[in-house]
């Protein structure tokens, strides 16, 4: 676990909540967050056991200059697997697998015989592009959720689909805090966190769970309580769920591999939105780079310049979301 800095832990200071509480529902966050990690482990190992006898399967790799055909676990392998027998340099740049075409994530088991292809952030297409800004996004809620006192009661809300044209990735976070503005200093605070979760080199793991066990999970977050019926409901009663460290939240992914993937970047501005569903709804949003990207200071002052404005990005389902985006970028090539 990574911990806040001293500038950050001063917020709860400043912002008490009413009553003083540590407590969500009937534990801490730290004990809620050690339930749902407990809850996550259990839930993988049963998985893996319910595997049974292993069964070989061929996975087809093609790569820029050669093919090979590996014998990999059937629902156990993953493209990171297949990835560390190819080559290691492979393994390190590798951001999103394309099995069979479609898009699939590094550390998600391999179902059958498959065609195998991998991208990398320095040479992108549309979904590896969303994947990264995605996974930028969870590490987001990471810090956000790191960040402040105990007795500051802080619950992800959701980040809606990645729109790369927005200029920002986001995470909304409720937080006791009636009328919170953070500080230059605050912000400088939370992209220290964001740059000490990458620089872990966290494996962005991938765990698909049934409802019950999902709102069991998330006992404690009344907005998660909700959400996760509808999401079960267009998802044959399952919920995806990411991990990296010991942060875990919902997404449909897929994600990049690893957290080292993400080089520079700043948590750019924090603005308070208004919703149906209550007060206290932060938009947190960041910008950033792929790791190996190089920018000089000035372009990259410009991104953080436009991450700072308050992104209205749309609450469309993510897959008409991501279909009008995909026709956008086409038009723009043509």
């Amino acid at each position: 676990m990574f911990h806040g800095c001293r500038q950050l832990y001063t917020i709860g200071l400043r912002f008490q909540s009413k009553t003083h509480s540590r407590c969500i529902g009937t534990l801490t966050k730290a004990e809620a967050k050690k339930k749902r990690n407990q809850l996550y482990d259990e839930e993988l190992k049963r998985q893996r056991a319910a595997v049974g006898r292993i069964e070989k399967i061929d996975v087809k790799y093609h790569g820029p200059t050669e093919e090979v055909i590996l014998a990999m676990n059937k629902n156990l392998s993953t493209p990171h697997d297949c990835a560390k027998h190819i080559s290691e340099g492979l393994t390190k740049v590798a951001a999103l697998a394309l099995v069979n075409e479609k898009p699939w994530d590094m550390h998600r088991p391999l179902t059958g015989p498959c065609d195998l292809t991998f991208t990398t952030l320095k040479a992108p297409n549309i979904s590896t592009n969303r994947a990264f800004w995605r996974t930028c996004s969870l590490i987001l809620g990471a810090v956000a959720e790191n960040a402040f006192k105990d007795d500051v009661e802080v619950h992800l809300h959701s980040f809606p689909a990645p729109s790369i044209k927005s200029g920002s990735f986001i995470s909304n976070v409720y937080l006791n805090l009636p009328d919170w503005q953070p500080t230059v200093p605050e912000l400088q605070a939370m992209s220290a966190l964001f740059v000490k979760l990458i620089l872990r080199e966290l494996p962005v793991e991938r765990l698909v769970v049934q409802e019950d066990l999902a709102i069991e999970m998330f006992q404690e977050n009344r907005f998660k309580i909700k959400q996760i019926p509808d999401i079960a409901k267009h998802n044959e009663n399952r919920i995806t769920l990411y991990r990296i460290g010991d942060h875990i939240d919902i997404s449909k992914g897929p994600m990049v591999g690893n957290t080292s993937l993400v080089g520079r970047t700043t948590v750019a501005a924090v603005h308070k939105i208004q919703t149906d569903e209550g007060e206290n709804l932060y938009r947190f949003q960041g910008v950033a780079i792929p790791s190996g990207i190089l920018m000089n200071s000035f372009a990259y002052g410009l991104l953080e310049e436009r991450a700072k404005k308050l992104n209205n990005v749309s609450w469309m389902p993510q897959r008409i979301e991501e279909d009008m985006e995909e026709k956008l970028t086409i038009a723009a090539q043509n």
